[in-house]
């Protein structure tokens, strides 16, 4: 018998689908929100690249936690 379900591994992969371009959204959200705030234009590219990173992170964790339990 598998250890999950169909369901529960599709929900699992299907929220790694979303990860990266939230991780990205909320970095550049963040950089955007503090170049208005400083009055500075290169915040949001350092902020994109900190989401970029994060979310790269992120996926690798999953990814191997879930590879780590085969």
């Amino acid at each position: 018998m598998p250890k999950d379900n169909l369901a529960v591994q599709l929900g699992k992969y299907y929220s790694l689908i979303f990860l990266l371009p939230a991780s990205v959204l909320v970095g550049f959200g963040i950089g955007y929100g503090l170049d208005v705030l400083f009055h500075t234009s290169f915040l949001r590219v350092i902020f994109l690249l900190l989401g970029v990173a994060a979310g790269i992170i992120e996926l690798i964790r999953e990814l191997s936690k879930d590879d780590a339990g085969k």
